[in-house]
């Protein structure tokens, strides 16, 4: 069982990191991020004095959710990954991003999983979708990489930089959107495409995860979540049936 003295051992300057990310990011998503994210950042009670304590966050997600955070100092690997998300669990990187890091960081760090992801795993659609997600990687073998492209291509392109429409306006709620400053900005720029969901376009879509994203996909809804795992787990099989 994971025991965290991470809160006592963040320095100061992390602390200060912390504190002006999430007075940044709340103020940048203030009507451009979908109502579930705000919903599900002040039922977690994150707040912006301190970082929070990982453990005690844990329970209360999994009080809420069934879900329980997985710490680590580094990503992890794309097979565990899905493997933890088709038992409920999510990695949470506890390394905090630098100053020099505030408007991207091009790997996940701790403010882009706890205040990106957490929130929305409150939402029982959003969370369903992860799960979905996971198991749809059960039976995919390590000898089927464009498979596996397949799949990380649907989670990047929603659950990191996705966006969704409410009352007819895209809203922001993938991770990689919800947590970057620089990132917002681009998304929202006049001259950055917006593209309406079509999952054959976003499995040819590549994924660039060190720079900002050259289109982004907005859903016409939540429930095109779960219907775009089922339609690729068809296509999927149906690749199998070919192949034998």
């Amino acid at each position: 069982m994971f025991k965290q003295p991470h809160a006592l051992r963040y320095s100061a300057q992390d602390q200060l990191v912390w504190k002006v990310l999430f007075d940044r990011q709340t103020a940048l998503l203030h009507r451009r991020a979908v109502p579930a994210f705000a919903q599900g950042l002040a039922a977690l009670g994150l707040r912006r004095e301190a970082i929070p304590d990982i453990d005690a966050l844990s329970a209360e997600v999994f009080a809420r959710s069934g879900w329980q955070l997985v710490p680590g100092e580094r990503q992890v690997g794309l097979t565990a990954f899905f493997a933890l998300l088709a038992e409920r669990k999510f990695p949470v990187v506890t390394r905090l991003r630098s100053m020099s890091e505030f408007d991207f960081s091009p790997q996940p760090d701790l403010f882009h999983d706890l205040f990106g992801h957490l929130p929305l795993l409150l939402d029982s659609a959003f969370a369903s979708f992860l799960h979905a997600l996971g198991q749809a990687a059960r039976p995919l073998s390590s000898s089927d990489p464009a498979a596996w492209r397949q799949l990380w291509a649907l989670y990047f392109f929603t659950a990191e930089f996705g966006l969704v429409l409410h009352q007819e306006q895209p809203k922001l709620y993938g991770a990689g959107l919800l947590s970057s400053a620089g990132e917002i900005h681009h998304c929202i720029g006049e001259q950055t495409p917006r593209l309406a969901f079509d999952l054959a376009t976003v499995l040819r879509t590549p994924v660039r995860d060190t720079r900002f994203q050259e289109q982004y996909f907005v859903l016409p809804s939540w429930e095109e979540l779960s219907a775009s795992v089922g339609e690729l787990s068809g296509l999927m099989v149906g690749e199998w049936q070919v192949a034998a």
